[in-house]
């Protein structure tokens, strides 16, 4: 059995269990690499990544470089002396530190790769209404999500997940995948497949204002599998246009309702406490929502202090 030395890379809440499952399998974690703080909210508290939390927890040496090509981290790597790298949601890194460990260094990705390569493969998997989607670990190279895979595992896809239940799921399968990796490298017995080339490669593009955004033109399952996509975070938006008022309105938990109507996409109107939105092929059922100013909250909350009109649409 090799004697692992492992570097730890990664920053949210999805690496933090991926390496809690490292550490409870025994393995000699020599340090962890996380991002700088940084500041937040209105006192500019400077604020420490959930990696970094836990690592501090559990007494591992905690690099934060703001340059990973400068001098001073290559002369931390090398007090360190690891000699395999796993890296978990972290950034792209230079050709000089994922070669430095001598095993390598291999990468978590949540998707079932050459598929959904990029920032945001959950969310995408979801709002392209994929039916499955998976995790899988591979040797980093020169480009992007590119490299020799060594494992995947794959999951289905409810039709009810949203971004954060699926998160959570594929948070677990990948500390599995993980710790079967470390174990076919400690062991000697990885093997690699390279990732196919094929064509029609969908992408995880990172998510930002313009593509959160709601079309309202669209079909109603296109609709709900971009807000599903997309809860809770960063969430979906649209403008509600309602007595005069143009307001950024978060849509967060909904439900779709199949049914024929001869109405204009993005009305708005309330039926039995509900707030509905028509679409092509039925409506929008909205259940949890934010306004601005105000706080998430229940759409039937939300109507015991809010009203809407007759003409009330979303574009």
């Amino acid at each position: 059995m090799k004697d692992l030395r492992i570097l730890f890379m990664g920053t949210p809440q999805f690496a933090t269990t991926i390496l809690e499952s490292i550490i409870n399998a025994g393995y000699n974690v020599v340090g962890v690499v996380t991002a700088p703080d940084k500041p937040a909210g209105r006192g500019r508290k400077l604020n420490e990544s959930d990696v970094k939390q836990f690592a501090l927890k559990n007494n591992l040496k905690v690099l934060q470089p703001t340059n990973l090509k400068s001098e001073e981290f290559q002369e931390q790597l090398k007090e360190l002396e690891p000699n395999l790298s796993v890296v978990v949601a972290f950034r792209m890194l230079p050709e000089k530190v994922w070669k430095f460990p001598e095993y390598g260094t291999f990468n978590l990705h949540a998707s079932l790769l050459p598929q959904y390569r990029g920032a945001a493969p959950i969310h995408w998997a979801i709002i392209n209404g994929e039916k499955t989607t998976g995790v899988s670990t591979f040797f980093i190279d020169e480009k992007i999500d590119t490299g020799a895979m060594i494992l995947q595992k794959e999951t289905p896809i409810s039709e009810k997940d949203t971004v954060g239940t699926l998160h959570d799921k594929l948070m677990h399968l990948g500390s599995d995948t993980v710790i079967e990796t470390l174990s076919l490298i400690a062991s000697d017995k990885t093997t690699t497949t390279p990732q196919p080339k094929t064509d029609g490669l969908k992408t995880a593009y990172k998510l930002n204002n313009d593509n959160t955004e709601i079309d309202w033109s669209q079909s109603l399952e296109v609709i709900y599998n971009k807000i599903r996509g997309l809860n809770p975070f960063p969430v979906a938006w649209t403008t509600l246009h309602n007595d005069g008022d143009e307001l950024r309105m978060k849509l967060y938990a909904v439900k779709k309702e199949f049914e024929a109507h001869s109405l204009k996409h993005g009305k708005v109107f309330i039926e039995e406490k509900n707030i509905k939105i028509a679409v092509v092929g039925g409506y929008i059922i909205v259940e949890e929502l934010q306004l601005p100013n105000k706080r998430k909250m229940a759409a039937k909350d939300l109507l015991n202090g809010f009203s809407f009109t007759e003409e009330s649409y979303v574009v």
